[in-house]
Parts: C-alpha cells; structure tokens; sequence
C-alpha cells in the first residue's frame, strides 16, 4: 500500500487546497477538509492505480496559536479520558462495596453515588460478569 501526505491549506477564498506532497501537479480544492480530502482521492486516481487503496496522512496547515490550542486540547482529552476510566473503576467499587459488603440497598447506594439506582445495578452487574 502506498502512502501519499496530502498539504491542505487556506486559499484567499476560504476553500481548502488539497495538494500531494509526493506527486507533482496532484491537487484539489473543497469548502471543507473532508470535501478536499475526498476529491484528493480522485484527482491521486489520476497518476497512480492505488488510489482507493492509498493512506494518506494529513498535514493541515494553521497558524501556530491555533495548533497549539489544539494540542492542549488532545492533551486535556487523554487526561480526562484517562480519569474518566479511572473514575468508572472507583464507582463500580463503591458500588459493590455499598451493595454486597454493606447490604445497603441498590436505590440507597445510587443514592449515595449519586447515580440512578438502574446505573448502580448495571455497575453491580458488569463487576460480577468481569469477575467470571
């Protein structure tokens, strides 16, 4: 499988210019990234045989400001994503904890989680499937 990095940039009119940094006189325009990104396909079809088969990567071009707010926000995703995780482990066990080991009812433990008493019970649930 080939791989082609495909430039997409800005032009005086709004439109994206979409460009294959490998093929010389390979390029597109769109109103949107994902517009361009389809027509590239087409017009790469025209100088090579696996074009629908070709990976193409991105290289969007913006403004330094811009790539770095988009870098911190992949940044604060993982990170929540990774306390999110975290947090559906600790619940799942509180959960547990109330239900099982105290013999609090499924109601006053959503309760006391703050979570439905539906949501407790499929946290209850989904622990003893993974415990199997």
């Amino acid at each position: 499988m080939s791989i082609y990095t495909v430039r997409y940039e800005r032009d005086d009119t709004d439109w994206w210019v979409a460009t294959v940094k490998e093929i010389r006189g390979c390029h597109t325009q769109g109103r949107t990234i994902e517009q361009a990104r389809k027509r590239i396909k087409e017009a790469l079809s025209l100088f090579v045989d696996d074009a629908e088969k070709a990976q193409l990567i991105d290289d969007i071009v913006l403004p330094a400001n811009v790539r770095t707010l988009l870098n911190q926000i992949r940044t604060n995703r993982k990170r929540a994503e990774e306390e999110n995780s975290k947090l559906k482990i600790a619940t799942a066990k509180a959960a547990k904890a109330l239900t099982q080991d105290m013999g609090i009812s499924v109601r006053d433990a959503g309760e006391l989680l703050e979570l439905s008493h539906q949501r407790v019970h499929q946290l209850i649930m989904s622990s003893q499937k993974q415990a199997k």
